[in-house]
This record gives C-alpha cells, sequence and structure tokens, in this order.
C-alpha cells in the first residue's frame, strides 16, 4: 500500500514538471516570433529593423500611435543601443505631445549619435511647440482667445498635429469666440478617432445648442452621461437643457390660454436662464415683446423688441411689434419709420400695410392742434361740458381782460374760438376724430382762416359783458 502510495506521488510530480516545461517552451517561442524582427535587428540586419521602422510609420499614418510606441518601446527592451528607436519614439511622443518624455528619447538618440542636426532641430521644435502651448493656456485662461487659437494653429499643431489637448483646446477656444460650426467640425474629427471622449462629446453639444439645435445637443449630453452617468460638466449641460426648454413652453402654453401676465414672467424667467444663448433668447424677447404690446405696455415691449433686433436686426416680426410699442408710448414718427421699413421688406403682408397706414394716420393726427386740450376737456366731454369749457375760456381770455398782453390773449382767444368751432359741431367733430382733415371743409386749424375778430369762418358769437371789460369801452358783443 505504501508503495502504491508512494508511486501515485511520483507520477503527479513528474507530471506537473512535464506541464510546466511545455508552458516555458510555448512561453519562448511566442516571444521568439514576435521580437524576430527586433532581434534580427539587433544581430545586425538593417532589413529587419527596416520592416520595424515601416511597420512604426504606417501604425503613425492611421493614428495608431499606441501600437508604434508599443512595437518601438519592444525594440529598445530588446536592444537599449537600437538608436533609431529613440529617434523615432521621440518623433511619436513629439506629435501626440508627451513632451517631457520625447524630450529624454531625443536626448537619449544624441547621446548615441552626438550632433545630429535632424534630431537637434525637432528637439528645438518640441520646445517650442511645450512652450507655445502652455502660453495658449494661460491666454485662454485670462480671455484672450484669439492670441491663444493662433499660438495653437501656428506652433503647437504644426509641431505636435496629433496633440489631443491642443485639438481640445482649439475647440474650446472656437466656442468661445462662438465659431459654432468650426467646433462642430473639430470636434466631430475627434471623435471619429475616439467615440467616446467625453469632452469632445460635451463641446459639441454645446455648439449645438447654441446654435438652438437642441435636440441633437441633448442626444450628444446623453451618450456621455451614458459613457460617465456622473460626469458634472455634462449633467450640468443636460438638465439646463431640459429646464431651459420646460419653462419656454410653459411661457407659450399660458400665452395660449390667455394667462398673459403669467406668461410674461415665464418668459423673463426663461430668458434669465442663459443669457448667452442668442439664438434662443431671439424667439424670448420677441415673445415677451408681443405679449407686452397686447397688454398695453408699450415702454416695456419696446425694450423686449429692441433686445430681440439687437440680436437679429432682419428680424421682421420684431420690427412689426417694436412699431406697435412705439404707437402705445405716442412715438408717431418711430412708429411710421419701423412699420414703413418692414411694409417695403414685406409688399404683399397687408397686416403690416394697415398697421403702418394705422400708424401713419396717427403722426397725422399728431400734428393737428389738439381742440380738446385746448379746452381743457375730455374726449368724452358732452356738448353742454364743451360749451361751457367754451364760454369760461373766452371770458378768461378775451384781449379787452388783458390789455396787459393783448397779443397774447388775442392767440389764445383765436385757438378757443377754433377749437369751439370744431368740437361744438357735432360733424366736424366726429370727422376731427376719426382723423379726417377739418382744414378741407374751410376750417384753419387755428392758423388764420378762422378770426373771430373779423366776422370770418362760420357762426358768430356774442356775450355781452355788462359794464365792459377793464381798458375797454362799454362793452364786447358775441353772437351765440
Amino acid at each position: 500500500m505504501i508503495r502504491c502510495s508512494s508511486f501515485a506521488m511520483d507520477f503527479l510530480a513528474w507530471r506537473g514538471l512535464l506541464y510546466t516545461v511545455f508552458i516555458l517552451h510555448f512561453v519562448f517561442l511566442c516571444q521568439l516570433l514576435l521580437l524576430q524582427p527586433l532581434v534580427s535587428a539587433i544581430d545586425g540586419k538593417p532589413g529587419n529593423a527596416a520592416e520595424l521602422f515601416e511597420r512604426v510609420s504606417q501604425s503613425v499614418k492611421v493614428k495608431r500611435y499606441s501600437e508604434a510606441l508599443n512595437d518601438l518601446n519592444a525594440a529598445i527592451e530588446a536592444d537599449p543601443t537600437l538608436s533609431e528607436a529613440y529617434y523615432h519614439r521621440a518623433s511619436v511622443l513629439r506629435q501626440i505631445c508627451r513632451y517631457e518624455e520625447a524630450e529624454k528619447s531625443y536626448k537619449k538618440f544624441l547621446e548615441l549619435k552626438p550632433r545630429d542636426s535632424v534630431a537637434e532641430k525637432e528637439l528645438s521644435q518640441l520646445n517650442q511647440a511645450k512652450s507655445a502651448l502652455d502660453t495658449a493656456l494661460t491666454l485662454f485662461e485670462s480671455s484672450d482667445f484669439a492670441k491663444s487659437l493662433e499660438y495653437v494653429e501656428k506652433v503647437v499643431l504644426v509641431f505636435s498635429p496629433a496633440c489631443s489637448k491642443a485639438k481640445l483646446l482649439r475647440v474650446k477656444l472656437l466656442l468661445a469666440s462662438k465659431d459654432y460650426s468650426g467646433v462642430i467640425a473639430e470636434a466631430g474629427f475627434i471623435l471619429k478617432e475616439d467615440e467616446d471622449n467625453l469632452d469632445a462629446l460635451l463641446l459639441r453639444g454645446r455648439a449645438y445648442y447654441y446654435l438652438a439645435d437642441h435636440d441633437v445637443a441633448q442626444r450628444h449630453y446623453q451618450k456621455g452621461l451614458r459613457l460617465d452617468p456622473e460626469h458634472g460638466e455634462l449633467k450640468k449641460a443636460y438638465f439646463g437643457l431640459k429646464n431651459l426648454l420646460k419653462k419656454t413652453k410653459s411661457a407659450e402654453d399660458n400665452e395660449k390660454k390667455g394667462r398673459l401676465r403669467v406668461a410674461v414672467e415665464d418668459f423673463k424667467a426663461a430668458l434669465a436662464m442663459d443669457p448667452n444663448h442668442l439664438a434662443h433668447n431671439v424667439h424670448l424677447h420677441l415673445g415677451l415683446c408681443k405679449l407686452l404690446v397686447k397688454l398695453g405696455r408699450g415702454k416695456d415691449a419696446l425694450s423686449s423688441c429692441n433686445e430681440a433686433l439687437n440680436i437679429d436686426g432682419e428680424l421682421l416680426e420684431a420690427l412689426v411689434q417694436r412699431g406697435e410699442a412705439k404707437l402705445l408710448t405716442e412715438d408717431w414718427e418711430g412708429a411710421v419709420e419701423d412699420l414703413k421699413s418692414a411694409a417695403q421688406n414685406s409688399p404683399q403682408d397687408m397686416n403690416i400695410r394697415e398697421t403702418y397706414m394705422r400708424a401713419e394716420k396717427a403722426l397725422k393726427m399728431s400734428k393737428r392742434k389738439d381742440w380738446y386740450k385746448i379746452l381743457g376737456v375730455s374726449k368724452t366731454s358732452s356738448v353742454s361740458e364743451i360749451k361751457r369749457a367754451y364760454k369760461k375760456l373766452a371770458l378768461q381770455w378775451h384781449p379787452d381782460k388783458n390789455v396787459e398782453n393783448r397779443e397774447e390773449a388775442e392767440e389764445k382767444f383765436r385757438e378757443i374760438a377754433a377749437a369751439y368751432e370744431v368740437l361744438g359741431d357735432e360733424e366736424k367733430r366726429t370727422k376731427y376724430d376719426r382723423g379726417e382733415d377739418i382744414e378741407e371743409m374751410g376750417m384753419g386749424g387755428g392758423g388764420g382762416g378762422f378770426n373771430p375778430f373779423h366776422g370770418g369762418g362760420g357762426q358768430q358769437y356774442t356775450f355781452t359783458f355788462e359794464g365792459g371789460f377793464p381798458g375797454g369801452g362799454g362793452g364786447f358783443d358775441f353772437q351765440f
């Protein structure tokens, strides 16, 4: 029994030893096959070294920099004196802006091949690129975007064309400069090489957001959050967009339901969410302007319309609404100017033309004498109220009662009489209220065609003031 047990243990031990020998031989064979070109190069076979560097070159062409570096690192590990491997590694590292590692490789190559002019030149370029990248980052932080972009494009990406850090910085600079099409293009190139690049997804999404292409922006944010649900900036961008769209919809819904004052507050709240989102805010400003016009708040409406036109000077509807707002604030000439421009830009729009004609009429009416104001009565005053006001003012401004300022009194008296001639006549008053020209009916508008002292201009008015006026004769008669 003891012998059998000992035999079984010996058999297991031998089997284990055989397995170990087999695995070691297999690993050795694999290393021999994989490193054959490198070993051949070490053995002084330049053809195989050329094959290695050709493979590295092809990897670089298709932007497989990790593969190229793996090959070169293996070659250097196999032969630490293989100078060309150091040079190629330095070149790859410089292109992807791993500058400190690249500098070490260049220096190692120059130890093996002193005063190599090509390597010395590339080392100098490396230092220029490294310095330019640092400068570009500093300028970016200080908001000098144009100068920073110049360093990135004219120095860094010339000597380090595969530098992902510089490429992302360029996209950030384009976004800061509001070149949204440029952001979309450049971030797209980055995503072709690395479709899961979270920074590129965020920046490209923001470009679509600022172009008000919210659906595409949202898809970029969502893809990034699927890759990293806790990414702070992606979460902020995604939920910020959702809240903006929610508040905008609330404003529009309340407007449709006739809840205009609530809608005004919603529009204001949406505008406060991102003052820099001009492509969306232009429509919010316009919507707010239209609401304020409906509510008769001309001054506030004017401010909102101006904001919309500051963003888009060719926004026709904003120009029309600003004209309406100017009518509310009695800026007749400004209203005519805006509405005339709108009518010229859209000659087929009859609604604009009608509003323009209304503004012209308002301007024309504003230039007439305000007979109601002259008599100190309202537009809703009755005939008897107008008559009483006329009598009172006629007594107050009668020239015989104002001997010391007779010329002024005569002018005032003419205006009072002219006002009563229009407002005291029902037909003339109706035409005046409609904006028709009273002058065309023979009424001089108080400018000389009507003279109460010389019997001209229609009715005769006789007032007899007993005892006369100070400085006058025996009295002054008006026929009434």
